[in-house]
């Protein structure tokens, strides 16, 4: 608890200053993370290896390398914020494309399964989603120390996101649905049987949570996938996928779907590989031996 008030502490101080100076002060944090975080290094190192292979050079696996950290400090100072501005700000920071496909469905009062992944600045796209375009049930897992809980559900839950506890979440995101409700989920995390099935992911069979694909048949909503980029940290642009439909009875539509889910993402990846979030063991329920010695 302790630690927790120091954090709010702070907080209020970092947000007394001008926006490039709190932007400057976390990448010099993320720089010195990266420095201490050798186990973790490791770990990123590992994915980049088993992901590209041979195809990236020395110098390519250090940037991404290092922009993870520069990233993961960007969503923290994301929440800080998030906690104070009001939806008009994320607007002058934050543009659409293909809003016009999502406008369309929600004018047909049709449920929407937004997927996405933690690729650039998730929280930003998951408040002005929200915030902007229409309220979200999206699945929320607490942290290891609950005394952070507050602040993070506070930051989050102010631009009309309704976060719901990931153990027994779908059954929230179903009745959502059924309401025709929108909901959101972030695909990118390791799998594994008992909780998904198995699609190939960077040229290997891995598995993949198929819970969008369960809940659009289901529901008859559509899975629509948004990732976003930017160039300067500054300003973003939300951009959305071509609609995913199951209409299939069988398992596999579900297995299909769930494909061209991984496919999309994989190529957003591919893409620009410095935004994902490369440090956690996204291969460890197949693949552990990639991170045996590390």
């Amino acid at each position: 608890m302790i630690g927790f008030y120091f954090f709010l502490l702070f907080d209020w101080l970092v947000m007394l200053l001008p926006h490039s100076w709190r932007k400057k002060l976390f990448f010099t944090l993320a720089s010195i993370a990266h420095l201490l975080a050798h186990k973790r290094n490791r770990i990123i190192q590992a994915n980049i290896n088993f992901a590209f292979q041979d195809t990236l050079n020395h110098a390519e696996k250090k940037e991404i390398e290092h922009y993870c950290y520069q990233n993961l400090a960007l969503n923290l100072l994301q929440v800080m914020e998030n906690r104070r501005n009001r939806a008009e700000e994320l607007a002058k920071h934050v543009t659409f494309e293909n809003r016009e496909m999502v406008d369309l469905y929600l004018s047909q009062n049709r449920p929407i399964i937004f997927i996405s992944a933690h690729h650039g600045n998730w929280e930003i796209g998951a408040a002005s989603l929200a915030a902007l375009i229409t309220p979200i049930t999206s699945i929320y897992k607490g942290l290891d120390n609950d005394a952070f809980n507050p602040y993070l559900l506070e930051a989050r839950t102010r631009h009309r996101l309704n976060l719901v506890e990931k153990n027994g979440a779908i059954k929230h995101l179903a009745r959502a649905l059924k309401n025709n409700q929108c909901v959101s989920l972030l695909i990118d995390q390791s799998s594994n049987a008992k909780s998904g099935i198995k699609a190939d992911f960077f040229n290997h069979p891995t598995y993949h949570t198929s819970a969008a694909a369960q809940l659009s048949r289901k529901y008859n909503a559509p899975i629509i996938a948004l990732y976003i980029d930017t160039d300067d940290e500054e300003n973003y642009t939300i951009r959305f996928e071509e609609p995913i439909e199951v209409k299939g009875d069988d398992e596999q539509a579900i297995i299909d779907a769930t494909q061209r889910q991984v496919d999309d993402l994989e190529k957003v990846i591919r893409d620009n590989p410095k935004f994902w979030f490369w440090c956690h063991k996204r291969w460890k329920s197949e693949y552990q031996e990639i991170y045996s010695a590390r």
